[in-house]
């Protein structure tokens, strides 16, 4: 079977892009061919509120072309022609933004022409977590172009329900990861991030944005009966830190 993935993958970095590349390497793993098409501009640099877009570690061994850019219709008229002529048996979108689904959605609908392709919509989100006034349009134009859907969670099904009810869908949760390395005898851990073999730890690691619900989390560790475990965040802030760090002090 010939796949083809669409979306964030080295040299961008975070969960998307790990998660697509492992995806990927597990069909090329079944004996599949199969490659990503990412972006050569993702976000424009106005609107991306982190210090960097880009991974530092080395691209992974799989095939992935940048090819196509988030605010430029002529290379996602380019890449549809392109899909189109390849004629791959599946075009796998990760949709997470409706920022993305002008691209995406044009993508989708120059390479369904070809009568073969069938494509399905991996979603994190349907409904996103900071709202736009143009979510439901956009959202609504890309979601026409799938064939099929897989959402990480049942709230995700249930906000694809108030756009389509018709195509196939399904739910999964978000598989666990196993590309971050070998798991480390744990004194020794300790001892790389100084920190105590002695204690309990509880880890936060990702980007850090007001609806990961961190604040939450610090809230519940306040209660008497979690005084034991101490909390490690690993992350880049992307939202002012300070309450966070209030919280924490």
């Amino acid at each position: 079977m010939k796949v083809v993935l669409l979306g964030t993958a080295h040299p961008f970095r975070g969960g998307l892009a790990s998660f697509n590349e492992r995806l990927i390497l597990e069909f090329i793993r079944q004996g599949h061919e199969a490659s990503i098409s990412t972006f050569t501009t993702q976000y424009p640099g106005i609107l991306f509120p982190g210090t960097s877009q880009f991974s530092k570690s080395p691209a992974p061994d799989i095939p992935i072309k940048r090819e196509v850019s988030s605010i430029d219709p002529v290379s996602w008229w380019k890449l549809g022609r392109k899909l189109k002529k390849q004629s791959p048996d599946i075009l796998i979108i990760k949709y997470w933004l409706p920022f993305m689904a002008p691209c995406f959605g044009t993508v989708a609908a120059i390479a369904r022409k070809n009568k073969h392709t069938k494509v399905i919509c991996i979603a994190d989100n349907i409904i996103p977590h900071e709202p736009k006034f143009y979510d439901r349009f956009f959202t609504r134009y890309f979601l026409k172009r799938c064939d099929a859907f897989i959402t990480m969670s049942n709230s995700v099904l249930h906000d694809l329900a108030t756009f389509d009810r018709k195509k196939l869908r399904a739910s999964n949760p978000h598989p666990l990861f196993d590309n971050f390395g070998s798991r480390h005898d744990r004194t020794e851990a300790c001892s790389q991030l100084n920190v105590s073999p002695d204690k309990k730890y509880l880890l936060f690691f990702g980007f850090i944005r007001d609806y990961k619900g961190l604040d939450l989390l610090l809230q519940a560790l306040q209660d008497e009966r979690l005084q034991d475990l101490h909390l490690i965040v690993a992350g880049e802030f992307y939202t002012d830190d300070s309450p966070y760090k209030e919280m924490g002090a």
